[in-house]
């Protein structure tokens, strides 16, 4: 079963507060669960890292699993400088796994890994 990535919305001191939570419990020597996720101060953080460009390249990958960002940008009909950027910005956020193999000839490709099959949007009230 594919791993689901929680993207939630936090205010800037609910996360100093986890932040510090989490520092003390290490300085106390007690050990911490592991919480994947990623959190934003907003909403429309949020958004501008889930555009829908970017949420087209990660089924993509998902779907098509290219063996290279040059057939990522042809699956997707877009430009190769937009589609590095946008992977930077995935690989940036833990969302993609960037892996560099052998092409053809001497040629190195790095092919895109979506670390995900679903995210999960996570609003506190």
């Amino acid at each position: 079963m594919p791993r689901t990535l929680t993207i939630g919305i936090k205010s800037i001191e609910q996360g100093l507060g986890d932040f510090s939570d989490t520092f003390e419990a290490v300085r106390a020597g007690r050990r911490m669960r592991r919480r994947e996720g990623v959190y934003f101060t907003s909403l429309e953080a949020a958004r501008n890292l889930l555009t829908p460009s970017r949420l087209a390249l990660l089924r993509a990958i998902r779907r098509k699993r290219p063996g290279s960002m040059y057939e990522l940008a042809n699956i997707v009909g877009r430009d190769l400088k937009n589609v590095q950027q946008d992977l930077r910005i995935l690989e940036r956020h833990g969302l993609v796994r960037m892996t560099r193999s052998r092409g053809t000839g001497k040629r190195k490709v790095r092919i895109p890994r979506a670390l995900f099959g679903a995210i999960q949007l996570k609003i506190a009230i």
